[in-house]
């Protein structure tokens, strides 16, 4: 199995922490040469500093907010001047957990931006490169909830879905260029964005962070939480040239959780 991303150029959104930067990691191991996007400028820096160079990749990052349509657009031109990008991820942390009756208009809008937009600005930017190149893999860490709606994450719901069937639009006009655009689909993860999904959680039954987190595990099969690791594994196979047949799918990686085939 062709697993090689020697040579292959990686952008990696939100890959400071957590999901994204375990995804660098992956890629690094593989070959890539990782480009990292986050806010945190230290943490990427850290980040920068861990991945392996073995295959002789110099990484780098920048500093960004993906709310920041403008300076997104402005950033990845300037990555793309620089040549082509093969691996494209598009991960945003998700907005704030909460019921959907209790969603504003903003809130919607802002992750619209942050999710379908930002993703799509990235995606078209590089799209040239990819078709020059004759490879390409666009991959979007979404959530399981494009399946099976999440319980308090009206917002969240909602968006996911929306990039769901952007993507697999994508992946419908880009296939015959070598380009492949797939989702991976964490369950409850080890991050930061689960502690803050416990919380809201925790406090919205009046429960201790245990007792939430107890209740959450039951409904798991696998009866833990997930590594970061073990989502970045699915998304490094999808980057790979061994995955070059895989298209317009999203994968839930969440121990069993999600209940539909």
């Amino acid at each position: 199995m062709n697993l090689s991303l020697k040579g292959k150029t990686a952008v990696i959104g939100g890959s400071s922490q957590g999901i994204g930067r375990a995804v660098a990691d992956e890629l690094a191991k593989l070959g890539a040469t990782c480009i990292l996007l986050a806010r945190d400028e230290q943490r990427l820096a850290d980040a920068v500093f861990s991945l392996r160079t073995a295959a002789g990749q110099t990484h780098s990052y920048h500093s960004i907010d993906f709310g920041d349509a403008a300076a997104v657009e402005s950033l990845i031109q300037e990555i793309i001047a620089q040549g082509p990008v093969h691996i494209l991820i598009n991960n945003t942390a998700g907005p704030a957990a909460g019921p959907i009756v209790d969603a504003t208009a903003d809130q919607f809008l802002d992750t619209f931006q942050r999710h379908l937009l930002i993703n799509h600005l990235l995606t078209t930017a590089v799209l040239p490169g990819m078709k020059s190149e004759g490879y390409g893999r666009i991959i979007n860490i979404i959530s399981t909830s494009v399946k099976v709606p999440l319980k308090n994450l009206g917002v969240s719901n909602t968006i996911r879905g929306a990039v769901a069937s952007w993507a697999k639009t994508m992946a419908n006009e880009v296939g015959q260029f070598g380009i492949t655009v797939n989702n991976v689909l964490p369950g409850a993860t080890k991050t930061s964005r689960l502690e803050a999904v416990l919380n809201s959680t925790a406090q919205k039954k009046a429960q201790s962070i245990e007792e939430a987190s107890a209740e959450m595990m039951a409904e798991i099969p696998a009866k833990r939480f997930g590594e970061p690791e073990e989502i970045a594994a699915v998304a490094a196979f999808l980057a790979s040239p061994a995955a070059a047949y895989v298209n317009g799918v999203s994968i839930p990686v969440d121990g069993g959780r999600t209940g539909s085939i």
